[in-house]
């Protein structure tokens, strides 16, 4: 264990005996450096590191009790087996011995009667590290033979349409947004979802940048712009397409830049000729001189700076959104300067050998792949599967939460015939249809690198306390898991430090001068890319594009509606889709007043479910401290919209469309416009008096680039609950009511 020197005067706990630096497991931008304190072998308190360049000591509500939320007394620390109906949540404790032996018959049944592919995982960023993390459990189920699971929760099509356009560069640095004379923070709330990096924005803001927040929702960001910019959802392309349009028709364009980095400006001018202000204002419901004066403020004030939120990704237009909205810096010369230019995930800096941890090489011939958002239509038997999925393990997932279609995912994970294998912190929403339940560590008593994908800082998380009961880390539950199938490679006897030393390339100029050791010894490390007062890394072009420039016209299109290889774990190249446009273009959304009207008079009202200020996507949803910071399922109407409905504020009221529904209490305020309406994701739905969560109204269609989910490309109708109503779908929290 190693113990580090820090300033008493910045710990909130005085009583403890031994420090230990780890990092936030997360899945946030920030990755925030931590102090372990413990006393006796116990972890009394978690702050920020105030050493820290980025993340400055400073922690959100998220992990305000940290500490104590490791001794959370409902807290899953041994192996589980079902005892009650699925979804009960009544489960008796057992040994690992019996729950591997249970879990090795089961699945040898199974691949005996319907084949290895047969069984399902299912994960995402519950935890972001590299032995814990996405990908943690890849290697396993690649050497089991698996069904391959596309993870494309979030990021996918933000990822790809980056990617597309400027290839794997990390971009603006996030610490360099301090140097930017105009700041674009286009559908993200910052203060809430990337905390650490708005004091960059507001360093830039004192030295008299203007702060432009482009989103549905008046947020806490919004709320602290210079400038709030409502948009429509899913109508962010055709926003950055009428930019372009006054940008080239005022001859505000950087002609040098154009002509010597990108390819392909002749075809983008083409199509923001089809998109003039007027016409754009009609699709966005922004004023045409707004849209105008945004674009010549843009143009005109360098070094300018966009900051990407996944929120652009969340309709079916979302990846040609992102296109568009990533073209704009080059065709205004912004990456010339530092502080110019946009950044989206700076992940793509850190040279992981994602090969190495994913072992592409173990996946069969011919191996199927299910998108993990379509997981309710493949359990449900809507999609149409030979072999059917008779196994699911869950791992670093709250899918019944965080899934769309919730009714129907439940259907699915009620059935009698299959088994369902959850590694969890709790009995989640999720882990109530378990017939096994693997209790999982907690941060603080496990080893990891963070991935990190808000800055470029490599960060080290070292255990600080014991792990209790019978937890385990991902990488140590894989490993069990292998021998007991019997896999004898030799990838399962490499240590954790083994494996970190194989799963990057530590040769890599990116990390020139930085080891594990270095690691151990400071905690975190800035990767070699340059520093944030002279980085700009396209200054000259140098796009990682097959043309090596911003290509407006993207050469990866003929690959049609594809997802990076990351988010596929690397089974295989990018693979052909649906055909894609080239060009950005903009894409109406699946669910709105002109794409569907007959819909649309059914479900008037548009629903975005942004992540919440008091909760980690589901993570906390449990806790009491987060709860109050939270408060109650809310949902947000314009006060014409409740007026319509004789709706006040602290009304119960009930949202739904054909797909589910969802009661909360109604808040009356303009933050939102005449005709939206916003539920925060991550609520547990077994605390709802619905017994739903937001995701029982949001549809499993994708994204047309990337196949990212459509969470924020959906229609709605509320009204007033008077008395009791009859909800007809329930997650086995609340149970019917009548």
């Amino acid at each position: 264990m190693t113990t580090v020197d820090v300033d008493r005067g910045q710990l909130r706990n005085q009583d403890f005996d031994t420090t230990v630096r780890g990092a936030c497991p997360h899945d946030c931008p920030d990755t925030c450096a931590f102090i372990y304190h413990v006393k006796d072998g116990r972890l009394v308190d978690v702050v920020g590191d105030p050493d820290h360049p980025m993340t400055r000591g400073g922690l959100c509500v998220k992990l305000h009790d940290f500490a104590s939320h490791h001794y959370n007394p409902d807290r899953v620390l041994h192996p589980q087996r079902r005892t009650g109906p699925k979804g009960s949540g009544e489960f008796t404790r057992i040994s690992w011995d019996e729950a591997l032996k249970e879990i090795r018959e089961r699945w040898t049944d199974i691949i005996a009667t319907h084949g290895s592919q047969a069984i399902m995982p299912h994960a995402y960023l519950g935890h972001q590290g590299t032995l814990n993390g996405l990908t943690s459990g890849d290697a396993f189920f690649n050497r089991l033979g698996s069904s391959v699971a596309e993870k494309t929760y979030c990021e996918s099509t933000s990822s790809t349409a980056w990617i597309m356009t400027v290839g794997p560069t990390g971009g603006l640095d996030v610490e360099s947004l301090a140097y930017a004379k105009y700041i674009i923070v286009w559908g993200m709330n910052m203060t809430s979802t990337n905390l650490h990096a708005w004091p960059f924005v507001l360093e830039a803001r004192r030295n008299g940048a203007k702060v432009v927040v482009i989103d549905p929702v008046r947020t806490r960001t919004a709320k602290q712009a210079d400038w709030h910019v409502a948009i429509r959802p899913g109508t962010d392309g055709a926003l950055a397409l009428g930019m372009m349009n006054v940008i080239i028709t005022e001859d505000l364009v950087d002609h040098d830049y154009v002509e010597k980095y990108t390819l392909g400006y002749e075809d983008l001018k083409a199509r923001a000729e089809e998109y003039p202000p007027d016409r754009v204002a009609e699709i966005t419901g922004i004023p045409a001189d707004d849209i105008r004066k945004l674009a010549r403020e843009y143009a005109t004030t360098q070094p300018a700076a966009i900051r990407q939120g996944v929120a652009i990704e969340r309709s079916r237009g979302g990846g040609q959104a992102i296109r568009a909205v990533t073209c704009l810096p080059a065709l205004v010369g912004a990456w010339r300067h530092v502080g110019g230019g946009a950044v989206e995930m700076p992940i793509w800096e850190f040279p992981t050998n994602f090969d190495k941890i994913c072992r592409p090489d173990w996946i069969r011939p011919g191996t199927r792949v299910i998108n993990e958002l379509d997981l309710g239509a493949a359990l449900t038997g809507e999609l149409e599967l030979d072999p059917p999925v008779m196994s699911l393990f869950v791992y670093n997932s709250n899918p019944v939460s965080q899934a769309p279609s919730q009714e129907k995912l439940v259907r699915g994970l009620q059935r009698e015939d299959l088994f369902t294998v959850v590694s969890e912190l709790f009995i989640s929403e999720t882990a109530r249809f378990a017939d096994i339940i693997l209790p999982a560590a907690m941060q603080a008593e496990q080893y990891d690198i963070m991935i990190t994908w808000g800055h470029l800082y490599m960060m080290l998380n070292q255990p600080a306390i014991a792990k209790p009961g019978e937890v385990l880390p991902n990488v140590d539950m894989f490993r069990r898991l292998a021998k007991t199938m019997g896999f004898t490679d030799a990838y399962w006897d490499m240590s954790d430090d083994e494996m970190l030393l194989e799963f990057y390339d530590w040769n890599a100029p990116q990390l020139q001068g930085i080891t594990l050791d270095l690691l151990k010894e400071q905690g975190y490390a800035r990767l070699n890319v340059g520093a944030p007062d002279t980085r700009a890394p396209h200054a000259q072009g140098e796009f990682k594009t097959p043309s090596g420039k911003c290509e407006f016209r993207s050469s990866a299109a003929a690959n049609g509606n594809f997802v990076v290889p990351v988010w596929r774990s690397m089974y295989e190249e990018m693979q052909p889709g649906d055909p894609v446009d080239p060009v950005p273009d903009y894409i109406p959304p699946y669910e709105s007043a002109v794409s569907n009207p007959d819909l649309a008079d059914r479900y008037p009202l548009s629903l975005v479910s942004p992540k919440p200020h008091g909760f980690l996507n589901s993570q906390y949803g449990n806790e009491v401290y987060q709860n109050k910071i939270q408060g109650p399922q809310k949902i947000v109407l314009h006060p014409d919209d409740a007026a319509e409905r004789q709706i006040e504020t602290g009304d119960t009221i009930r949202m739904f469309n054909d797909r589910g529904s969802l009661e909360g209490i109604a808040a009356v305020n303009d933050t939102v416009y005449r005709g939206l309406v916003l539920a925060n994701v991550g609520y547990w739905a077994s605390r709802n008096s619905s017994g739903t969560s937001v995701n029982a109204l949001s549809s499993d269609k994708h994204s047309s680039i990337g196949m990212a989910g459509s969470y924020n490309d959906i229609l709605v109708q509320v009204s007033k609950v008077n008395g009791q109503v009859k909800v007809e779908t329930s997650t086995g929290g609340a149970g019917r009511r009548s």
